[in-house]
């Protein structure tokens, strides 16, 4: 089963990762990273007609080039900056730096090995391809389009009628059913509803004339673990500085989890507190967070409602009204929707990951604020990194 090309677009990704690799292109052209591919869902197998669609349109993939128009959209984002879109003129994924293998059992095997500035570009293509391919090739698609079309009419009605009254951003390129379906789900999100704020994807940011949304993820904090002069419970503090100094407080919502919110907390001092205009929540109990978080703002003397709560772990749109009505009085509240908007089918979604693992060679983790998220492929590192943030935490609460 031959498909059509799944990414036509070197935009047709989160915007996150342009804003994390331009820190990385001004600051950090000296890290290489490895990323590997995980597929959390138990007895999901891939087969070996899979594994070759999914290396030819990887093969695609590092066809592609920007466009003109697509630098020139670029630049319109206030914060890319001249000289990094000029890079992007230059730059292309390039294939040599993927591996994909299938296992006898089926497990599929994908690695991704280069400098990090071009490495982490690579994460949500594959993600992308590797989702619709499984998608496509597993199932009838047009029974899970017809499913999918059935329940987005389901939640356009709930906005229209006022059962959800949030704002919220799409996020879901790297779980979506397909290209066309995640196209079709922002395009009608903007245009029959006053809920959707914008979208991740920057193609169809583009194409909509929408916003397109995204700070940073746990990654651009895990790659300061690989610098050897940077303490490992000390990496929150050296990723807001960076990030801080290279937007000037534009583009500020901070994530809180990759080494856990409390270790976060003792970094996001006043400074830090003025300098970003909210926080991110991805992992935890979210009405702990946003509570912990709203004590934080009011022990410097911020009024919380003039900082974002950005909550967007695993949320449907029932958990994101309850969290809104929760908190909406005591801050600005926004959500990022993902899987739960590009692909919710008949059939159960793929709960796929491609994570950092290593930064010159040093292993780097995500502890997060839900244990079993925790990923790192050496459990001596992991071990180690959690005796230096639980460390760090115990002396700063002596010094209280």
């Amino acid at each position: 089963m031959k498909l059509a090309p799944i990414v036509v677009s070197l935009l047709d990704t989160d915007l996150y990762k342009f804003n994390m690799d331009q820190v990385i292109f001004h600051k950090h052209t000296d890290l290489c990273g490895q990323y590997y591919f995980k597929c959390r869902n138990k007895d999901v197998v891939f087969t070996p007609e899979m594994a070759d669609e999914i290396k030819a349109q990887v093969d695609h993939l590092c066809s592609l080039r920007f466009t003109k128009a697509e630098l020139d959209y670029l630049r319109s984002i206030r914060f890319i900056k001249r000289d990094y879109v000029e890079f992007l003129r230059l730059w292309h994924p390039i294939r040599d730096y993927v591996t994909i293998e299938l296992g006898e059992d089926g497990e599929l095997k994908v690695v991704v090995d280069g400098p990090l500035f071009s490495a982490m570009q690579f994460e949500i293509y594959l993600l992308e391809i590797i989702n619709e391919v499984y998608f496509r090739m597993a199932f009838d698609y047009d029974t899970l389009r017809s499913s999918a079309e059935a329940r987005l009419n389901a939640k356009i009605r709930a906005m229209n009628d006022g059962t959800y009254t949030f704002k919220f951003a799409e996020f879901g390129c790297r779980r979506r059913l397909s290209r066309e379906w995640q196209d079709t789900v922002v395009r009608r999100f903007v245009t029959e509803t006053k809920n959707c704020v914008g979208t991740s994807n920057v193609y169809l940011a583009m194409k909509y004339n929408v916003t397109p949304i995204g700070t940073y993820a746990h990654e651009f904090v895990q790659m300061y673990q690989g610098i050897d002069s940077i303490p490992l419970a000390y990496t929150n503090h050296y990723a807001m500085k960076d990030w801080y100094s290279e937007y000037d407080g534009d583009n500020g919502t901070a994530l809180t989890d990759t080494v856990t919110t409390d270790l976060f907390l003792l970094d996001f001092n006043r400074a830090m507190v003025n300098n970003y205009t909210g926080v991110r929540h991805d992992s935890g109990d979210p009405y702990e967070w946003g509570e912990k978080i709203i004590a934080h703002y009011k022990k410097y003397g911020v009024d919380p409602r003039t900082k974002l709560l950005l909550f967007s772990d695993s949320l449907d749109f029932d958990r994101a009204q309850k969290l809104y009505d929760y908190f909406r009085d005591k801050t600005k509240v926004s959500f990022g929707i993902g899987t739960f908007v590009s692909n919710d089918t008949c059939e159960h979604a793929l709960n796929i990951v491609i994570k950092l693992q290593y930064v010159n060679g040093r292993p780097v983790a995500k502890l997060s604020d839900t244990p079993g998220k925790a990923m790192c492929r050496d459990a001596d590192y992991l071990e180690y990194l959690k005796r230096s943030v639980t460390f760090r935490l115990e002396r700063e609460k002596e010094k209280e």
